[in-house]
């Protein structure tokens, strides 16, 4: 047996965590399903460790919870310091373990440079552990921390794939894998745009199907994620936020918290999915509770880019109207000067010559419609070519060389400023105080350089500020689509933008990778044009507004370019849309598996009514595709299943009996999940919504 061991525990609703210390080190040495509550953890220690071989010291080092480099441990610290320049080699000393019913607290001191470090494990009711580092400084002169931690994380020994989501402007989260084998695997983010850099989401798994853990870090700005794998075999997971040196220098007496990582396990991805999802709604969303239903937008960016006029927005408002749509959005081009990318970034006011009399006879026009109205902004930018850099051209991010590169013609302001940030904060305030705005798309366009912590601190100062003065505002956090998601972001705003590709054969694999983390009523999801003008692909209005149900849908066109065949087929879709958008926003969630990799497939439950999705991309390799089968469903409840129009053309030539499709159909929730359903899915860009009722019992 070990000597000097104490374990401590965990406990959720189907979730342990086991700690164990040993000298100066608290390891993490169980998490998964939830342990029986006698379960002797002195035993469940000793029968993780192995005894020595040849090639080995005699005690073998462990890094646990913050590893260092003393002891002989070999892998990546959880820790750089210096001081008076010095690289330290940290003695970090244990000094002690708490617990409450819902958390653990380890804390650490280095008693040669005076440095505390505080870890906290705190397990959430939806069976999320949130974690954070605490670094005191206890002495009397400044620390440069060049390195710190925000998730050590020592893997199960089974878990031997790591799956992180890479990509790119318009291709965003590429489910990308990776076999943890000897060495390392470093994800690092960099230009202050995380979402298009893999390492802030992270899948671990087994070979063997026993369990996968999910997590990620909460920041906003650059980051890095270090798998590394030891000769013995164990692999350790550390995430951290890149520090500006300014925001790294730690003096004496102060205080410096990591940001916050979330991890959860589960038996597989669906439940890891929903355990995401109700945190998400539980933890993070504002006042999720109050939300109401999630209305339909029309967005007028891809109906008019920069051809602006009252003339032409109000006789949009006129078309998404006639649509069913709920919330018009007056999307770039409005303010002062903006006729294209090259000008008026910075300058926040309403320009006179589009709209002589202001925003208000086009806001009334659109609420007398029915609808509300939503502005674009992109509050961090500033163009050369604005009156705000003429009169303030300090204000931009530079280096000391002064050197000022522009990307989309554009520069960032400097949010460590405070009177950049009193600017932005009065400015935004000021249209919000002036017009009827119910909601604001907050764009950033463009990667940093050189990018800092300063800046992602500022956005979250800044989209409090703006919040908190303006609780009823929704708020959406788009940066050239996905380009900076994160759980501190959405605990001020109310949805994201996944993509600006709205081509709806991407947003299907884009969406597939996102609904792993995040529930659809924050996925803004719009039916874009066709041919797309990003993908410049051709694509039919039923299968695109099939797919952009499943989210929170909205519309990115111009009714006006839409035959009145393609009117018909959207506005049947936004009703069917309405009527489910209940069970979509508030339901469990399943991704449908299928034995063909073209066929996406979805699932919602709520309660005894659910709403599913099976589309095609490709073109089957045979006639008649495997039948699709549900998820999530009662095995022993009856279920009326219903194909709602409209239906694919095409594809309903191929069901053997339509008429049954209308509601006729009554299968037990066990047949449903087992047999499926043999749906029409041969041919590219076909698309099914299935909805079901459970039928009262006798």
């Amino acid at each position: 047996m070990i000597e000097n061991l104490k374990e401590y525990r965990l406990d959720g609703k189907g979730l342990s965590v086991v700690f164990a210390t040993m000298g100066d080190t608290l390891d993490l040495i169980y998490i998964g399903a939830r342990l029986p509550k006698d379960e002797d953890l002195k035993d469940l220690s000793a029968a993780s460790q192995f005894g020595l071989h040849e090639n080995q010291p005699d005690v073998p080092p462990v890094g646990g919870l913050l590893p260092e480099a003393k002891s002989g441990y070999a892998g990546r610290p959880a820790v750089r310091v210096r001081n008076d320049g010095h690289l330290v080699r940290t003695d970090f000393r244990l000094q002690e373990v708490a617990t409450t019913g819902d958390s653990v607290t380890a804390v650490w001191i280095d008693h040669n440079v005076h440095l505390q470090v505080s870890v906290i494990w705190k397990l959430t009711p939806d069976d999320v552990i949130t974690c954070k580092y605490c670094f005191t400084n206890t002495g009397e002169y400044e620390l440069l921390m060049e390195r710190i931690c925000s998730l050590v994380l020592p893997l199960p020994a089974r878990f031997d794939c790591v799956t992180s989501f890479p990509g790119r402007w318009a291709r965003e989260m590429l489910e990308t894998r990776h076999e943890l084998g000897r060495g390392a695997i470093e994800m690092r983010s960099s230009g202050g745009k995380p979402g298009f850099d893999p390492g802030n989401w992270l899948l671990f798994s087994s070979g063997l199907n026993k369990g996968v853990i999910g997590c990620h870090i909460c920041w906003n700005g650059d980051h890095l994620s270090h798998v590394e794998k030891s000769q013995d075999g164990l692999a350790t997971l550390i995430m951290e936020s890149i520090l500006d040196a300014d925001d790294s220098v730690l003096p004496g007496g102060g205080d410096l918290q990591s940001a916050d990582t979330i991890l959860t396990y589960a038996l597989d991805q669906d439940e890891l999915t929903r355990k995401f999802h109700r945190h998400v709604r539980d933890e993070i969303l504002p006042r999720r509770a109050q939300w109401g239903p999630r209305k339909v937008h029309l967005n007028s960016w891809e109906a008019l880019v920069f051809d602006l006029s009252e003339q032409s927005l109000m006789a949009l408002a006129d078309q998404a109207a006639a649509l069913g749509v709920e919330r018009f959005v007056l999307d770039d081009g409005w303010f002062k000067g903006r006729r294209s990318p090259h000008s008026g970034l910075g300058d926040w006011t309403v320009d006179a010559d589009i709209f002589p009399e202001g925003l208000a006879p086009l806001i009334d026009h659109i609420k007398a419609l029915g609808m509300d109205f939503g502005l674009w902004v992109e509050p961090e930018m500033i163009s050369p070519d604005s009156d705000l850099y003429r009169n303030h051209p300090e204000w931009c991010i530079h280096d000391s060389s002064d050197n000022r590169p522009t990307e989309r013609h554009q520069l960032v302001l400097d949010l460590s400023r405070p009177e950049v940030m009193e600017y932005l904060a009065s400015s935004i305030n000021a249209l919000l105080d002036t017009y009827d705005i119910a909601y604001i798309k907050w764009d950033h366009n463009r990667r940093l350089f050189p990018s800092g912590t300063a800046q992602a601190n500022g956005y979250y100062e800044l989209l409090t500020a703006i919040a908190k003065a303006n609780p009823n505002v929704e708020i959406e956090n788009c940066s050239s689509g996905g380009g900076r998601v994160d759980l501190h972001s959405l605990k001020l705003a109310h949805r994201v933008w996944p993509s600006d590709n709205n081509d709806p054969i991407e947003r299907l694999r884009i969406n597939q990778s996102w609904t792993k983390f995040l529930p659809l009523e924050i996925l803004g999801n719009h039916v874009g044009p066709s041919p797309n003008p990003i993908s410049g692909r051709q694509t039919g209005m039923d299968f695109r507004a099939k797919v952009a149900m499943f989210g929170h849908m909205g519309v990115e066109a111009n009714p006006a370019d839409m035959t009145s065949d393609e009117r018909e087929i959207l506005v049947q879709h936004i009703r069917l849309y309405k009527q489910w958008r209940g069970i979509l926003h508030s339901g469990q969630f399943w991704q449908l598996d299928h034995e063909d990799k073209n066929i996406f497939g979805q699932i919602v439950v709520e309660g005894n009514k659910a709403i599913a999705f099976a589309s095609q991309t490709g073109f089957a390799e045979y006639f008649n595709v495997s039948p699709v089968r549900l998820k999530g469903l009662e095995p022993d409840a009856f279920y009326t299943v219903t194909l709602p129009r409209p239906w694919p053309v095409k594809a309903s030539q191929y069901l053997a009996d339509p008429d049954l499709w209308s509601g006729k159909l009554v299968l037990s929730g066990r047949a449903l999940m087992e047999q499926g359903l043999a749906l029409p899915l041969t041919h590219p860009e076909t698309a099914w919504i299935i909805t079901l009722e459970m039928k009262a019992k006798a």
